[in-house]
């Protein structure tokens, strides 16, 4: 795959590191602690057919700003950040696409910001603690791999692990989260490579036991595309046919053979719904 190409976006709440590739209509792309590089995401290369896809890293990921006080890690204050790199770059509007975490800042940004945002797609999210409840969640604690997955996020936070170790534990974790994990090599088979925010992540696992926007899903404005797996671990189906339920005019698609990751899982079928959906959203315009 081609790599990303990076740049450093200069706003007045810091400088953030953008990765950028593809044509088209600007779309933005990130994951709540995910580190990002010139070789891109999996999730984000699904959309540069289509798309100029600017992929961020967050603050206190890769070369973006350093936080200086706890609260600019919170998932509010990230979508502050996300509209000041918009307006830097000059848009007037521009699409996000955020999976799994990523939807969950995505729908915070369409309560906040839709007349910014030419569309929301979330794939895989939440708009509330998904776990607590919900014993079909790997995070919750009845899940029969809720230790072990605890066990490799606890692994893979930690600092100086070799690559070869840190990619078998990734790995792992990620086949925990697949419909058919024996096709794992098929599915990222590309010279793909991310990291984790350790800070990031431990400020999200202390802000999510709190996180329920679930009643103010009716101020998304802006046209949504909701994207799930039928049988998702980590956000369960039953969060996204609430989402579709709550948001005006918003858009299911479940993904029958798939978990956490119908982009990979079922490919040909996620680019044909979101085909139809961007040629809704082109129909519509005009």
């Amino acid at each position: 795959m081609e790599n990303w190409k990076q740049t450093i976006i200069a706003t007045q709440r810091g400088n953030f590191e953008v990765f950028q590739k593809g044509e088209g209509p600007p779309l933005c792309v990130t994951h709540h602690y995910s580190v990002f590089n010139e070789t891109g995401d999996y999730y984000a290369e699904a959309f540069t057919k289509n798309h100029a896809v600017y992929l961020v890293n967050l603050r206190e990921a890769g070369q973006s700003e350093k936080f200086g006080e706890p609260y600019q890690l919170s998932m509010l204050e990230t979508i502050f950040d996300l509209e000041a790199i918009r307006e830097e770059l000059r848009f007037v509007k521009w699409g996000f696409a955020g999976h799994s975490t990523g939807g969950m800042l995505g729908i915070l940004y369409g309560m906040y910001f839709s007349e910014s945002l030419s569309y929301l797609i979330l794939t895989g999210a939440a708009a509330r603690e998904y776990a607590t409840f919900s014993k079909e969640c790997i995070y919750n604690p009845e899940h029969p791999k809720f230790e072990r997955m605890q066990n490799l996020i606890e692994q893979l936070k930690q600092e100086g692990i070799p690559v070869g170790k840190r990619k078998q534990l990734g790995e792992e974790r990620t086949k925990l989260s697949l419909f058919r994990p024996e096709k794992y090599n098929e599915y990222f088979h590309g010279n793909i490579t991310k990291s984790m925010s350790a800070a990031r992540m431990d400020f999200f696992n202390r802000e999510l036991p709190i996180y329920d926007v679930t009643r103010k899903l009716h101020l998304i404005k802006a046209p949504v595309l909701i994207l799930c797996g039928r049988h998702d671990v980590q956000c369960p189906l039953i969060y996204s046919i609430e989402m579709k339920e709550h948001i005006p005019g918003a858009h299911l698609v479940v993904f029958e053979e798939s978990n956490h990751y119908p982009f990979l899982e079922e490919a040909e079928l996620f680019d044909k719904e979101l085909m139809k959906f961007l040629s809704m959203m082109r129909s519509t315009a005009i």
